[in-house]
């Protein structure tokens, strides 16, 4: 494992809370929903050993990171993510934002063009997202239900058969999922869909019911087959990052090492 250091960057009265490690061109990995970024620990390690300098913020409101969580959208905490790019002085960066991290990967790459080098879109939900799946959200996070209950969510709409979701039943944020919700909900999506005209990675999952396979194609018909290259990885539904991680590394970093 690559030494990990921990930081903090401020910015007025946001405070983020960043792990690093590495050295090299700069990436950046942005968390699920309601989530932190120590879910990252094992691609994080694996990134920087191939040779590249990786930061992990939290988002407002998970572990050290604080600030408003009322009067959201997604250009303040997408501006959260510009600051630590900024801090850092390495930029641009490549951008990995995972499920609800990709939404605010693509707004920073909208809102701050010059510090974005590529986005990696893992486990991107489609357009428009199959009924049900927000409600699994909702129930998977709520330590308040049944073990029962959550467990069921996650299988259905975070790991894929065979793959073990207990882990997933800690690690949730509720107060600052819910201004993610929020912020979400106050940002236009045509806003941040394009993601500016960054080169994307379609980091796909196959089996992950928030990107249905008959939807594989839509954003590269989208946006373009110049801008988007598309990846699947076998065995794997939204959660991704736990269920296959070295293949999840060796997608990313056989991106990273194009540019």
């Amino acid at each position: 494992m690559t030494k990990r250091s921990r930081d903090l960057v401020t910015d007025g009265d946001v405070w983020i809370d960043v792990i690093a490690e590495g050295a090299g061109p700069l990436v950046v990995l942005l968390p699920s929903s309601s989530r932190d970024s120590e879910d990252f620990d094992a691609v994080a390690a694996g990134i920087a050993a191939a040779g590249f300098r990786v930061l992990r913020p939290q988002p407002r409101g998970m572990l050290g990171s604080r600030g408003p969580l009322v009067g959201l959208t997604l250009h303040d905490l997408a501006g959260d993510v510009a600051s630590v790019i900024a801090a850092e002085r390495r930029g641009p960066a490549h951008l990995v934002g995972h499920a609800f991290g990709q939404w605010v990967a693509r707004m920073l790459a909208a809102d701050h063009p010059g510090l974005v080098h590529s986005l990696i879109l893992a486990a991107a939900a489609a357009k428009q997202v199959p009924s049900g799946l927000r409600e699994a959200l909702a129930t998977a996070g709520d330590p308040a239900r049944p073990e029962a209950e959550r467990l069921a969510a996650l299988r259905l709409a975070f790991f894929a058969p065979g793959h073990d979701p207990r882990p997933w039943l800690v690690g949730w944020h509720l107060a600052a999922g819910a201004a993610q919700r929020a912020a979400s909900a106050a940002t236009p999506q045509a806003e941040w869909w394009s993601g500016g005209r960054a080169p994307i990675l379609d980091l796909q999952a196959v089996d992950d019911p928030w990107r249905p396979r008959a939807t594989a194609e839509d954003l590269r018909r989208e946006l373009g087959a110049d801008r988007v290259t598309i990846a699947a990885i076998a065995g794997a539904s939204h959660a991704l990052f736990p269920e296959q991680p070295d293949a999840v590394i060796a997608a990313i970093v056989e991106w990273l090492r194009r540019w």
